[in-house]
């Protein structure tokens, strides 16, 4: 990997490389070795330059003439460069129906990321064992973080509970957050959090079908 390059990778070209990461696999599973930047960029919509701009970021790999780059190769590149290759564990907090949900998501396994614990205040769902992850009370967040060695955090609880329980996961040595609460949570320098705000993906695709209904009109 180039980490000169991978530096000046934008926020845009980090959000395709799973896009790159998901086709490569697909094509390694289908037995294919080597595949060319236009290849890429059709079978995602992107244009060439960039598919090459994007990969020249994260890898050292030069493409072959009329073969194009080495799938296997790429593939360990960007899940080196993404943090994938290195197991994440998280500890979810919230085991409400989000939450439930993404702890039956089995495709963060190819993320390297595996919820190892997760918490929640109802009496009802602690001791429990949902998708093989067991439910703690919260009592026990600190020591269970600590024990595991946990630098994730996921919050899916409801908006006015997301500030203390981003708080107790700060206090429990949590390093990085993502959030799925709609609210903007205050952290301490040094701290990561990630905002998934349905609300704000629902406006930008409504804004989206809005223009493209405006045009078709025309």
């Amino acid at each position: 990997m180039q980490e000169k390059n991978a530096r000046v990778l934008s926020v845009q070209g980090v959000k395709r490389l799973p896009y790159y990461l998901k086709l490569l696999k697909e094509l390694q599973a289908e037995g294919t070795r080597y595949v060319p930047a236009a290849a890429i960029a059709e079978s995602l919509g992107v244009y060439e330059v960039q598919v090459r701009k994007d990969l020249a970021a994260v890898s050292s790999q030069p493409g072959k003439p009329r073969v194009g780059f080495s799938v296997s190769g790429l593939i360990a590149d960007i899940e080196h460069f993404l943090g994938y290759d290195s197991a994440n564990v998280a500890a979810l907090v919230g085991v409400g129906h989000l939450g439930q949900a993404l702890m039956s998501y089995g495709g963060f396994e190819d993320y390297g990321l595996d919820i190892a614990a997760a918490f929640d205040r109802n009496s009802a769902l602690v001791g429990q064992k949902i998708h093989d992850c067991e439910v703690f009370p919260m009592e026990r967040l600190r020591e269970i973080c600590a024990e595991r060695k946990i630098p994730i955090g996921i919050i899916t609880t409801p908006a006015d509970q997301a500030q203390t329980v981003c708080d107790q996961l700060v206090a429990a040595g949590i390093k990085a957050v993502w959030n799925f609460a709609h609210v903007r949570l205050k952290v301490p320098d040094g701290v990561l959090v990630q905002n998934e705000d349905m609300a704000v993906s629902f406006a930008l695709l409504s804004n989206r079908l809005a223009q493209s209904m405006q045009e078709g009109n025309k």
